[in-house]
């Protein structure tokens, strides 16, 4: 054992629900007796029922770590309180302190998440455990937290910063049901740990240890497997290493085999960012004025990632030649959509390969207006199965008509997301020259193709005008900054 001065070899530490008192080489957590409402430690036997509870479930992980339950005795010998007994793990070992520290964990953090990937594959799954991994569980824990803190976090934070996140989240979940569902079914809800932070975290020489898994309220702890690492990840960002916090979720979905969408991922992370805003405001309530700076850096970082995490429907569109395909297909890569095009569908929902040649006169062949309708309605059809499924998609077409704009929009409105409507122009002799010079692509309009349908266009107001005769980079970082 490590040589301790007479300070270290007993102290005490406290949180908002209980005292851990350090002797030694032993820990023991005397959990407080306060009912929040989202915990009740109110009786002795309640206590009780929870310190058992607690070690039972953190055995899960560190099965070395927590040592038992022992009776805290009063004057006549009976007991009148309960302690958790834990061997006590090296303070200078916490992940926290490790990454202030600037200290290299790109291994540890590997190993961590192998780890925690595979205790969700090991972890109870089944219908009870899974209902609390849907949409309508999400959508009401987001809503218990704001009705439990909302007057502290309006002090603490702003209202208008509050009422943000609420509206961003509240979006997102209105239209992804069926995101939500198909996790359900790839067995994504799991007996977790609930309360994944780096302070609880610590790496020793034969691998690391996590601790103080959320033991009050199975339902709080019953969750994707994603929203438990992203608590991690956020605490990662919160102190400062993003390329961490961002490597760790990247290995645990390489572990987990999960294909979650980014929008998922940053749902969770903004999620779990307000778990601690309520803490912080809690713990504000209770007397501890350091804890509003706290509850300001945590709501910025839910803010920041359900910004980020926001899906978008993104009409790329223009005549012939002015770069709109190349546009929408860079910027697709930019923001991790998916790229739908309706040069392509057009031609696979007709037996052709993209590089098929279907060039005829105007308005004939595939492209007669019959086609036209059912191209667009496939491709609006594919982009609400994406946008449900939590994928931004970018739609490349002409987008010249007006009535397929306004059909667009209202798949936007049915999947609750974001529309943005981007129109690429180029003088007509630029446009010329380069479906003239262009290389082979699934396009088959030329010059006089362009002309009619730059007669036909209805007009379209309500979209960005992009200047595409810049560089690619140029515009592609003009596009982007119009998405705000």
């Amino acid at each position: 054992m490590v040589a301790m001065t007479a300070t270290e070899w007993i102290t005490q530490r406290e949180t908002h629900i209980a005292v851990v008192l350090l002797v030694g080489d032993r820990a023991y957590k005397l959990k407080k007796p306060v009912d929040m409402g989202f915990l009740d430690f109110s009786t002795r036997a309640k206590r009780l029922a929870a310190c058992r509870r607690e070690v039972e479930l953190n055995r899960r992980l560190p099965p070395d770590v927590y040592l038992g339950v022992a009776d805290v005795l009063g004057p006549d010998g009976e007991p009148c309180d309960h302690l958790v007994v834990m061997r006590r793990m090296p303070d200078k070992r916490r992940l926290s302190a490790l990454v202030r520290a600037g200290e290299p964990l790109t291994d540890t953090i590997r190993q961590l998440a192998r780890l925690i990937a595979a205790f969700h594959s090991n972890a109870r799954t089944d219908a009870e455990v899974s209902v609390d991994g849907g949409r309508d569980a999400i959508q009401a824990r987001w809503r218990a937290s704001f009705d439990q803190v909302r007057a502290t976090a309006h002090q603490l934070v702003g209202a208008d910063e509050i009422a943000e996140v609420e509206q961003l989240a509240m979006e997102f979940l209105a239209g992804r049901e069926s995101l939500f569902e198909s996790r359900i079914e790839g067995k994504r809800i799991v007996d977790g740990h609930g309360d994944l932070l780096a302070d609880d975290i610590f790496c020793l020489h034969d691998g690391p240890r996590v601790l103080d898994c959320l033991e009050f309220d199975d339902h709080l702890r019953w969750l994707d497997g994603l929203d438990d690492a992203a608590f991690l990840a956020m605490d990662l960002e919160r102190l400062g290493a993003p390329l961490l916090a961002d490597q760790f979720l990247r290995d645990y979905l390489e572990f987990a085999g999960d294909r979650a969408p980014m929008s998922l991922i940053n749902h969770y992370l903004a999620y779990r960012a307000f778990v601690r805003v309520k803490v912080a405001c809690l713990r504000r309530d209770q007397g501890d004025d350091t804890a509003a700076t706290q509850a300001r850096e945590y709501a910025e970082i839910a803010g920041r990632h359900l910004r980020a995490g926001r899906v978008r429907m993104i009409l790329v569109g223009g005549l012939p030649g002015t770069g709109k395909s190349t546009v929408a297909t860079k910027l697709a890569n930019a923001l991790g959509a998916v790229p739908l095009s309706t040069d392509r569908i057009r031609k696979e929902i007709n037996g052709l390969s993209a590089m098929d040649s279907s060039a005829t006169g105007y308005q004939q062949g595939i492209y007669t207006p019959e086609h036209t309708e059912r191209t667009y309605a496939e491709l609006r059809h594919r982009a609400e199965m994406l946008l449900a499924q939590g994928e931004s998609v970018v739609l490349d077409a002409s987008w010249t008509c007006a009535t397929n704009r306004v059909l667009a929009a209202q798949v936007a409105r049915r999947t609750h997301s974001q529309l943005v409507e981007i129109r690429c122009d180029a003088p007509a002799s630029l446009a010329a020259k380069r479906i003239q010079t262009r290389a082979a692509n699934a396009s088959d309009a030329d010059p006089r193709t362009a002309a009619h349908m730059a007669t036909d266009a209805d007009a379209w107001p309500n979209a960005v005008a992009l200047d595409t005769t810049k560089t690619i980079g140029e515009t592609v970082a003009d596009a982007l900054t119009a998405l705000g």
